[in-house]
């Protein structure tokens, strides 16, 4: 109880400067204890930042992380869909496909999450919870040992005692209590010294976490990404072997690619069926159909369904959707490369020489291209003979369609893109089907007997 109180009453006479302060640290090593403090916090900072970015449980191996994952409860929600869907479906063939993906991407997370742990966060939290307040906990100790230092000489160098024999006696005393102290504080400091120098000597290695940090999202990126890739082929392979895509907007060699076709679907459907009912229908791709019918028969053709029959019944919606499909094409039928060709050729002032120009230029098309061109042709100067009864000879038929078989590859609006070409187009197309024999006179196995004029 007499230490304690003698230990407050040295604090307060150092503390208000009647008592003087032993310092036992460097200036190095008191610069280093200032670091030390602001080092603790941003690795406690930092390490509770990287612990919220993980998704796993804390501590757990790669397997039990791994079933614990988003990733993984994802993957199985799509492994279940693809199976309930059924390979009929090519949703469900990339929900399984895509799961799997998502599987092996949770467990490439569960690594990284380990491993982070383990060479990272663990020796991040080893430094700011144990290593740093271990050197800050001595630092406390020391300053103790130094205060019972100081009071120990203090109490030697103003001994009191009844009488001589007593202060001999009580002077050795006190010495050896001093003496006590300052070997406690002197080791004390030795070993706090050691701590700090070794922390300061460590700096690099502990800066070296953040790298490693880097180092191992890095990596785990690399193996995320290959895992991704390896898939991708298979993947990309299964949908472009998926028959059942859309036809409208899509290029025309690949639509007939993808169906094992000749003639693209939505040209030949279109075409059979206005043949059925609609060749003495007046005004036919000039009155425009009603929007809801021409919507529902474009998706019916996209999906490639054979129950057209209620469309017989309305010949201006299929009228619009062979429209349609012709503008939507990323490409016109007659193409962007030959287009200046066709221009060139429809100049030409001589009638016969312009006739063969623009045969010249039509031969030139590619073979995709000319079989459907030449189907398109002969439907449309199959149509112009029935003028007398539905309005559309052949320069009408040029009108409303030659913007949709030939346009100018320059942007603008469609307004525009009609202004420049319409003019030559529809001389153009006027042209070929009033001599759509004399263009295309070989037969065709391509159900061109019904076109043959």
């Amino acid at each position: 109880m007499k230490k304690q109180f003698n230990r407050m009453k040295q604090l307060a006479n150092q503390t208000v400067g009647r008592a003087e302060k032993t310092e036992v640290l460097s200036d190095d090593l008191l610069m280093i204890e200032r670091r030390l403090e602001n080092v603790r916090l941003v690795s406690h900072n930092a390490h509770k930042r990287m612990v919220m970015c993980l998704q796993g449980n804390v501590g757990s191996d790669v397997e039990k992380r791994h079933k614990k994952l988003p990733l993984t409860a994802l993957s199985q929600s799509m492994l279940d869909g693809g199976s309930q869907l059924g390979d009929e479906s090519l949703i469900g063939k990339m929900m399984e496909v895509c799961g799997e993906a998502e599987s092996k991407l949770a467990f490439e997370q569960s690594q990284h999450e380990v491993q982070l742990e383990r060479d990272v966060l663990e020796p991040l939290s080893q430094l700011a919870e144990v290593d740093i307040p271990n050197i800050l906990k001595q630092r406390k100790h020391l300053a103790k040992l130094v205060l019972d230092f100081d009071s120990a000489k203090a109490r030697c160098a103003y001994p009191s005692a009844a009488n001589a024999q007593a202060m001999a006696a009580k002077v050795d005393t006190l010495k050896e209590e001093m003496d006590e102290a300052q070997n406690k504080m002197e080791i004390c400091k030795d070993q706090l010294a050691a701590d700090m120098y070794s922390f300061s000597s460590k700096e690099g290695e502990y800066a070296r976490y953040y790298v490693l940090l880097l180092e191992a999202q890095a990596e785990y990126h690399r193996r995320a990404l290959a895992s991704i890739e390896s898939v991708l082929p298979s993947i990309q392979s299964q949908q472009d072997k998926w028959t059942e895509k859309p036809a409208f907007g899509t290029a025309l060699e690949e639509h007939l690619k993808r169906t094992n076709r000749e003639i693209a679907l939505p040209i030949e459907a279109c075409i059979m069926m206005l043949l059925e009912t609609g060749m003495q229908e007046e005004g036919l791709f000039r009155i425009a159909a009603g929007a809801s019918k021409l919507k529902k028969l474009k998706a019916a053709l996209d999906c490639s369904t054979s129950q057209l029959e209620e469309f017989y019944s309305d010949p201006h919606a299929v009228a619009g959707a062979l429209k349609s499909y012709l503008r939507e094409l990323p490409e016109p039928l007659m193409t962007y490369q030959l287009y200046e060709e066709w221009i060139q050729a429809s100049n030409v002032s001589d009638p016969d020489k312009r006739l063969q120009a623009l045969w010249v230029v039509c031969d030139m098309l590619p073979k995709a291209n000319k079989s459907n061109f030449r189907y398109l042709v002969k439907f449309l100067a199959k149509l112009a003979l029935e003028s007398d009864v539905n309005k559309m000879t052949a320069s009408n038929i040029s009108i409303v369609l030659g913007p949709n078989l030939l346009w100018a590859r320059t942007e603008g609006s469609l307004a525009e893109m009609a202004a420049t070409t319409s003019v030559h187009v529809v001389s153009i197309i006027e042209l070929i089907i009033n001599h759509a024999s004399w263009f295309f006179p070989e037969g065709s196995i391509l159900k061109e007997i019904a076109l043959e004029i």
